[in-house]
């Protein structure tokens, strides 16, 4: 494969989940971390919660509790919320509360798509409504122009909030789940398998036949993250290799193909300072050796 085949091959992982190459502006949204948690109000509509108030944050009664904000009911952000709240309603045992509230400035229809869908929304945690319009709870200061807001708490104070605007069920679901195994005391954190969120089918191929490998996609999705922080950016690649000590095609692969982006020039296109140093570290350490000098 040429280089420039394999810029645009790893550029496509990324570039196809809605992520661009270009510095990303962080977004806010919700109370940040170390800020209090308020009560508010959400209306459960499907079932036996239909018509019934309930308060997540006096629910938990200051346990570790996780909330989804949907502003915007899109493939992606549907998945990405059943996804994560399956994997919430598990830990329920473990004193997790979880809870889902859809935003909307017409609340009529987005109350009557939930009655006509509710195969794709998630099971065993309280889904409900806002009746406070597009940005919520008033308390919140929610940004309506994200399409999810995720808040995860304990002691009634925020310990991780994501603001999500193209949310990836690959990228985002990993990062979320750890900040839920962290505020319940740490543990091992939810493959994506696990979590349901693995893209395309285990044997699927590309177009020559080749054998792909959904899981790379998303691991190498969550380095690259613009937004990511140092430690994030860690995590992530700490996961990457661990995939691929196991995995000699996509050691491999990621050496070819991290290779090529130096090579190219378009190292700085991808990921924070900290995550273009990963990159140079596995294409030393993943790529194929140098070429032997003739012998004299």
């Amino acid at each position: 494969m040429s280089p420039s085949r394999c810029v645009l091959f790893f550029a496509s992982y990324f570039l196809s989940a809605g992520f661009a190459v270009a510095a990303d502006e962080e977004v806010f949204s919700g109370p940040q971390v170390g800020e209090p948690l308020t009560s508010f109000v959400a209306r459960g509509v499907l079932g036996d919660q239909a018509d019934k108030e309930f308060d997540l944050v006096t629910q938990a009664n200051g346990k570790p509790l996780v909330i989804f904000f949907v502003h915007s009911v899109t493939r992606p952000s549907i998945g990405l919320t059943r996804g994560i709240m399956s994997y919430a309603s598990q830990r329920a045992k473990d004193g997790l509360t979880a809870g889902v509230v859809f935003l909307s400035g017409d609340v009529t229809e987005t109350e009557n798509w939930m009655k006509r869908a509710p195969h794709a929304l998630p099971k065993n945690v309280p889904v409900g409504i806002s009746d406070d319009g597009r940005e919520g709870p008033g308390a919140y200061g929610l940004n309506r122009n994200v399409t999810l807001t995720v808040i995860i708490g304990k002691q009634n104070k925020v310990t991780a909030n994501f603001a999500l605007v193209q949310p990836s069920a690959q990228a985002d679901g990993p990062r979320i789940a750890k900040a839920i195994v962290d505020v319940l005391g740490g543990g091992p954190v939810p493959s994506l398998a696990q979590l349901g969120l693995v893209r395309g089918r285990p044997d699927a191929k590309n177009s020559k036949g080749r054998r792909q490998d959904p899981n790379m996609e998303s691991l190498l999705r969550a380095v690259i993250q613009k937004s990511a922080t140092d430690e994030q950016v860690k995590v992530a690649a700490a996961a990457v290799e661990a995939y691929v000590a196991k995995n000699e095609a996509a050691r491999k692969r990621i050496g070819e193909i991290t290779n090529n982006i130096i090579r190219a020039g378009k190292l700085e296109n991808y990921g924070t300072p900290a995550a273009q140093k990963v990159l140079q570290k596995w294409a030393q350490e993943f790529g194929p050796p140098p070429p032997r000098e003739p012998a004299q």
